[in-house]
């Protein structure tokens, strides 16, 4: 099977096995375009295609800009080959990724660093974007994929460690705000996908708290954050926040001794964006 895939100037190992058509999947490296994301048997050939490639960012809109870093958002109805070959790269980091083809329900949020040559792809997040999924879903299946507000995440092995993944996971919360919802990741998450996660809803749980000097509600936070009230209720209970007045028979957040970190953030004021209309 394919070990390695070459993109951009980065040869990196494969982790998982993903359904190329079966004339690449003999190939020790596969290579692929950073820009269109087709993907090619050569270096040969990638340095032919490198040449003709029209393209220097992901097609869609770019609907995020700060400094190098850019978000461009890409309708899977209006560019179903590039995200089709966008999932079959993602299932090489993803072991519980199972969608490769059936992208014309999803909207895909690619996130680029831009420099003079072009937008380089990082990473990227999809969420359901419209109300006519695919049959296979039931009635009651499909509002719950327009509840979440991310269905599948990945950044590059290359860029990770530089807390893109974080950034991602607090863009889709920034959408949600805009949008006026309450957002939640599609379930199940994967190990590595609930620690990242669990990292972030801490992070902004206790950012919250901290900076909210009077009494404050679990709703309160849910609305400040997007968050779902379960999802918050979740981080209290996991970092021991959440105690038992005796006296009152209520619960109490108490903030723990935690030192938080700057982390990646999406700003809100850099976003040229209005809500998906479905």
């Amino acid at each position: 099977r394919i070990q390695k895939v070459q993109i951009r100037s980065f040869l990196i190992d494969v982790w998982y096995l993903s359904p190329y058509p079966e004339e690449y999947s003999h190939l020790e490296i596969l290579f692929i375009c950073e820009y269109c994301l087709k993907y090619m048997k050569s270096s040969f050939i990638a340095k032919r295609h490198k040449i003709k490639c029209p393209m220097k960012h992901p097609p869609g809109d770019e609907i995020y800009r700060d400094g190098a870093v850019s978000v461009f958002e890409v309708d899977g109805r209006k560019n179903k080959i590039y995200c089709q070959n966008l999932c079959l790269l993602a299932k090489m980091f993803l072991d519980h990724k199972t969608l490769y083809y059936d992208v014309e329900p999803f909207l895909f949020y690619i996130l680029t660093e831009v420099d003079s040559q072009g937008c380089h792809f990082v990473g990227y997040f999809s969420k359901a974007g419209r109300k006519t999924a695919h049959l296979r879903y039931t009635i009651q299946e499909k509002q719950s994929l327009l509840d979440y507000n991310l269905s599948c995440i990945m950044t590059l092995p290359a860029y990770q460690r530089k807390g893109y993944g974080q950034f991602l996971i607090d863009f889709s919360y920034m959408l949600s705000r805009k949008e006026g919802r309450i957002g939640s990741p599609e379930r199940p998450l994967s190990d590595l996908g609930l620690l990242s996660y669990q990292k972030y809803w801490t992070h902004a749980v206790c950012s919250a708290l901290l900076q909210h000097d009077e009494k404050i509600t679990i709703e309160d936070l849910s609305k400040k954050l997007a968050m779902t009230v379960d999802d918050i209720v979740y981080t209290l209970k996991i970092n021991q926040m959440l105690h038992l007045n005796a006296k009152t028979g209520t619960y109490e957040i108490r903030l723990p001794k935690v030192n938080l970190r700057k982390a990646p953030s999406a700003k809100i004021e850099r976003l040229t964006w209005v809500p998906y209309m479905v």
